[in-house]
């Protein structure tokens, strides 16, 4: 095993400072709480807060679910757009980090006091569709919505399920 070489590891380091820097400087930008990044990434809070700090003991993998969820590119992949919601890509299970009101119907509808934005953070969501469920027709949800449903009830509260 060749031996360890200082001046690389201070600048994976030096490296690592900078990508965590970019990517709650894009969160700002993107006005996303850490808590709905984080939600989206499939992560702790405090797991993002130490990506976004440039910690080295973060996986490789915690990295890039951060980086998607905020819609950044690595540069190796293209890009994929999971910042808002994309409404006619298949995700079961997936949840975006907003949800755009326009992209579920019954969703806007409950939401008709929500004014200033036409994008929701899941829990804000979740918190929409539990209020109001019973004046959604759940026969007339759209799969895509059903499947937002189901996503935001497992990852929140762990009662997933069909609706």
């Amino acid at each position: 095993m060749p031996a360890r070489n200082p001046a690389i590891a201070t600048i994976a380091s030096d490296k690592l400072i900078a990508l965590g820097e970019q990517i709650r400087a894009h969160r700002k930008v993107l006005r996303i709480s850490a808590t709905a990044a984080a939600e989206a990434a499939g992560m702790s809070r405090v797991t993002l807060h130490r990506i976004e700090k440039g910690e080295p003991a973060v996986t490789v993998g915690a990295y890039l679910n951060a980086m998607a969820a905020l819609g950044l590119d690595f540069g190796i992949i293209k890009p994929v757009n999971l910042v808002t919601d994309v409404p006619d890509v298949n995700r079961v299970g997936w949840i975006p980090a907003r949800i755009r009101l326009t992209n579920y119907p019954q969703l806007k509808q409950l939401a008709w006091q929500v004014h200033g934005t036409d994008e929701l953070t899941p829990a804000e969501a979740l918190s929409i569709y539990e209020r109001n469920w019973r004046h959604i027709d759940a026969q007339a949800l759209e799969p895509r919505e059903r499947q937002l449903v189901d996503a935001l009830r497992l990852g929140f509260d762990g009662r997933g399920g069909n609706v």
